[in-house]
């Protein structure tokens, strides 16, 4: 998937739908169901875009139940109604997983595999803004067809790991997912592929492809 530049100076992220809207970023599916076992396919889409320092990043979700637990980062907020971006920004094996609930609360992980992640400091997850339509106070479960939305700036010292000062003419491997391990129908969808035998989103080996 080729991933657009977008020309701005300063932006919130309360403001990032309406500019991807005006420079037509279109939306793609998150609705890989991998396991059988899940088979609960919520209505899922993600955009993105980048400028010259950070990934823009934009999810609308429809789900039977939302979840927002955790109100702090680096919380397990992949038990909440979840969105998450996972990455090789650097061309090694370090792969970054981003991990936002339905209120904008995020985590940060880098590693090269699932075990023995190093986690990013709050001063590096509050260099991140967001922005969701359903507020950033927590909830417990809410049963009920709902809508909502979260968009992220990713600033590329978000990766810290890595010192990334450009994008262009990258190709990164990635993919993109929605999970909700403790709402009432546990769900893990995927943009790319993952046919392995039981849910586990730490694959690098089925990432997808970006080309900025």
């Amino acid at each position: 998937m080729k991933v657009k530049k977008l020309s701005t100076v300063s932006i919130e992220a309360i403001d990032l739908p309406a500019l991807m809207d005006k420079e037509a970023v279109a939306f793609q599916p998150i609705s890989c169901v991998n396991w059988n076992e899940y088979p609960y396919r919520p209505d899922v889409q993600f955009r993105i875009a980048y400028t010259s320092d950070a990934i823009l990043l934009h999810f609308k979700v429809t789900e039977a139940s939302v979840r927002a637990h955790y109100g702090k980062d680096d919380g397990d907020v992949w038990t909440d109604s979840c969105v998450e971006f996972f990455s090789i920004p650097g061309g090694d094996d370090v792969y970054y997983n981003l991990e936002c609930n339905c209120i904008g609360t995020i985590l940060i992980g880098a590693g090269p595999e699932r075990s023995n992640r190093q986690r990013a400091s709050h001063e590096v997850t509050h260099l991140v803004k967001r922005w969701a339509s359903l507020g950033n106070t927590s909830f417990e479960e809410r049963v009920g067809e709902t809508l909502w939305e979260v968009a992220l700036i990713v600033p590329f010292q978000a990766f810290f790991l890595h010192q990334i000062t450009s994008l262009d003419g990258s190709t990164i491997r990635a993919n993109f997912y929605k999970c909700g391990d403790h709402l009432q129908t546990p769900h893990f969808l995927s943009w790319n592929p993952i046919p392995i035998e039981k849910p586990n989103f730490h694959r690098p080996d089925h990432f997808g492809v970006l080309e900025f």
